[in-house]
């Protein structure tokens, strides 16, 4: 319930939805008062997020082991909320090397609503569960993402999810909403918006970074990275080579033409490049041992000994 200045109680169905009191002045004051104001309530989101770190860990652990399986991670969302997961299972391709299969977003409305509001998507229950039963197999991990943690084609893909048998995870920002059946339940206490429902504000904020650090966190459990190096990014323009060589000099310390020579042996694969520095052993022999370890840097140093270094 929120009251307005008359005193009336209004009912509201998440509390994103509610009337903010501390910004109910926002349309009086001074321009920089109003930048001010908006950056007190964003001041908020870290410490959400923060509260849900247990959750959200294990959802990651929930992801890394589908992936393992053969499996993939569908996001689920509609209006902002699918927007930013579509957001952020393109970039992990590109930043990650990651198998464009590995990470699938379902957006309500489809192609067309990532540009503009497709009106009543979000309400086609039906058409999530489509979506899910169409694209999604047992052993998969379906994260489904929403503000008001209700959204009815959301939380038909998760209940289709767990009748087909893969795992579920819901990213809310309504505490209070009634319980969905998932595995795990990520419910972000982010409050009322500056602007009342304008859930693209602190609650979409939250969501971006719970994205982030999901799928980041996946990708450094999968070896995706060596340290805090993107080492299994892809190379694919000028930038991005000299970038590759930058990141194998951080890792080795050894000269630019030593790493761009081993670069070249390698084929261009900076993990391959990475262990045969790391290591001394023959390229063969580091994409050898690379390929038995799954491709984690500091697992096919280890299979080579205490004399591997890293």
């Amino acid at each position: 319930m929120t009251s307005p200045p008359n005193g009336v109680a209004v009912r509201v169905d998440s509390p994103t939805e509610a009337r903010n009191p501390r910004t109910e002045d926002i349309d009086r004051v001074s321009t920089l008062e109003v930048l001010r104001l908006i950056n007190q309530e964003d001041r908020q989101v870290p410490d959400a997020v923060a509260a849900v770190l247990p959750e959200l860990a294990r959802a990651v652990d929930l992801a890394v082991a589908a992936l393992h399986g053969g499996g993939r991670v569908h996001y689920v969302g509609a209006g902002t909320s699918g927007r930013l997961a579509t957001l952020d299972a393109a970039e992990l391709p590109p930043t990650f090397n990651a198998p464009p299969e590995w990470f699938v977003a379902h957006h309500a409305g489809g192609a067309e609503a990532l540009v503009r509001a497709v009106e009543n998507a979000e309400d086609e229950a039906a058409g999530g569960a489509a979506e899910i039963r169409r694209h999604a197999a047992p052993g998969d991990l379906v994260l489904g993402v929403t503000a008001s943690g209700r959204t009815p084609f959301v939380v038909a893909a998760l209940e289709q999810a767990r009748a087909l048998g893969a795992r579920t995870v819901l990213v809310s920002n309504n505490p209070d909403a009634a319980p969905v059946d998932v595995d795990v339940l990520i419910a972000l206490d982010t409050g009322p918006e500056a602007i009342a429902g304008s859930t693209r504000m602190k609650a979409g904020s939250s969501q971006k970074l719970v994205l982030t650090s999901f799928s980041t966190a996946v990708m450094v459990k999968l070896g995706r990275t060596y340290s805090n190096l993107m080492v299994s990014m892809r190379a694919t323009n000028a930038k991005l080579r000299g970038r590759t060589v930058r990141i194998l000099r951080e890792a080795t310390g050894l000269a630019e033409p030593e790493c761009t020579a081993a670069l070249a042996e390698a084929d261009g694969d900076l993990k391959v490049a990475l262990v045969r520095l790391l290591s001394g052993v023959p390229t063969a022999r580091a994409a050898e041992v690379l390929a038995a370890a799954h491709g984690h840097v500091r697992q096919a140093l280890s299979l080579l000994g205490p004399g591997a270094t890293g």
